[in-house]
């Protein structure tokens, strides 16, 4: 390896150089002057001893090491395609989880697993029927997943930024996660009251219009808004459980923080069957919320179940402490795939949008 400015003698105090180095010598060398180790007897550089680093010109950029390019509009464009494609993609397995979360179901809506739901469902009601409210979830996901997704950024780089400089911090990922949950649900929210309604066995419902006229008419605008609170309660453990997993797992399978697709399907599968397992009970009690199941509002005595407090005691009023983990399996499955789709979508349009802009900078 030939090195530019080098004295006569090689670098002072080192191996000599020249054509008689071994190999050893040369990369004991090699690495001591990229890390700028090699000094000579007086303390001073021996030349100009970090040579220029090598890279590879067929490599893309690294895309974590790009905040110029990876703007808020990237990271709400990714989110939102991410979004979209989740619930999408998902979306009859999410109609199984609000049907085996009922607390009193109808005997032609009782299923042992998740494929027998499934096929009961297209058997005995149509095709499309779990499809049912797939058009309102898209239009909440699109927006709540913009915002989810660039307040966690932006969140997640500033407050590393304090407790952990120029390092990644589980606190600064997990208060990040929380924090943007406030906003996916304030947008996300009055779409589960209507997706869960049109979900349930026998509901009256066949449009949204229907449904939202109807809801609005009969119980108000609070009521799009009645498991906020519920919502709140299980998605902030929820996401800092999530996200912290994510970040955890990705430290270990990859380090360098690269667009990596296996990682990030990998990460985001188990980070989202942990969060989902250990939040179940507070997601029974957010479908009482949202669907209120008339056979339940029988063990109510005040009506409408109104809060966090009430739909736990309904639930356990109702079906005992194992009513907390009605369709715990439908949630985990869902969880699974679901939280895989969003984080390589989400990190694939990054990488992909981050790039674009980088390359059309370098064109100007």
């Amino acid at each position: 390896m030939e090195l530019e400015g080098r004295g006569a003698g090689g670098v002072a105090g080192g191996p000599a150089a020249g054509p008689g180095r071994s190999p050893g010598e040369s990369a004991l060398l090699d690495g001591w002057l990229q890390r700028g180790v090699g000094r000579g007897a007086g303390g001073g550089e021996a030349g100009a001893c970090r040579p220029p680093v090598r890279q590879d010109p067929d490599s893309g950029p690294d895309y974590e090491a790009l905040p110029a390019g990876a703007t808020v509009t990237t990271h709400m464009v990714a989110g939102a395609v991410a979004g979209i494609l989740e619930h999408c993609v998902m979306y009859p397995i999410d109609c199984v989880k609000t049907r085996m979360q009922s607390l009193q179901p109808d005997p032609a809506a009782r299923y042992r697993n998740v494929l027998e739901a499934l096929w009961r469902i297209i058997r005995t009601e149509g095709l499309w029927r779990p499809m049912r409210g797939l058009n309102v979830t898209a239009t909440g996901a699109g927006p709540a997943h913009a915002l989810y997704f660039a307040c966690y950024e932006k969140l997640k780089k500033t407050l590393s930024d304090v407790i952990h400089p120029g390092g990644n911090s589980h606190i600064a990922n997990g208060a990040a996660g929380c924090v943007a949950t406030l906003l996916h649900d304030a947008a996300m929210n009055p779409a589960e009251v209507v997706k869960q309604r049109m979900q349930m066995y026998n509901s009256p419902y066949h449009r949204v219009t229907d449904c939202v006229r109807a809801v609005w008419q009969n119980e108000g605008a609070g009521a799009f808004y009645r498991s906020y609170t519920t919502q709140l309660t299980m998605n902030v453990p929820f996401q800092a459980i999530h996200f912290m997993t994510y970040e955890f797992l990705q430290e270990h399978f990859n380090p360098q923080r690269r667009y990596n697709p296996s990682s990030h399907v990998l990460s985001g599968a188990c980070a989202g069957a942990v969060a989902a397992a250990v939040t179940t009970p507070l997601d029974v009690c957010k479908t009482l919320l949202n669907t209120q199941e008339s056979l339940a509002l029988n063990s109510n005595f005040t009506g409408h179940i109104t809060g966090m407090a009430s739909a736990f005691r309904t639930v356990y009023q109702v079906g005992g402490v194992t009513a907390y983990f009605r369709g715990v399996q439908a949630r985990v499955i869902y969880q699974i795939p679901s939280t895989a789709i969003a984080w390589s979508v989400y990190e694939f349009f990054k990488y992909l949008i981050t790039k674009r802009q980088e390359e059309w900078r370098a064109g100007k």
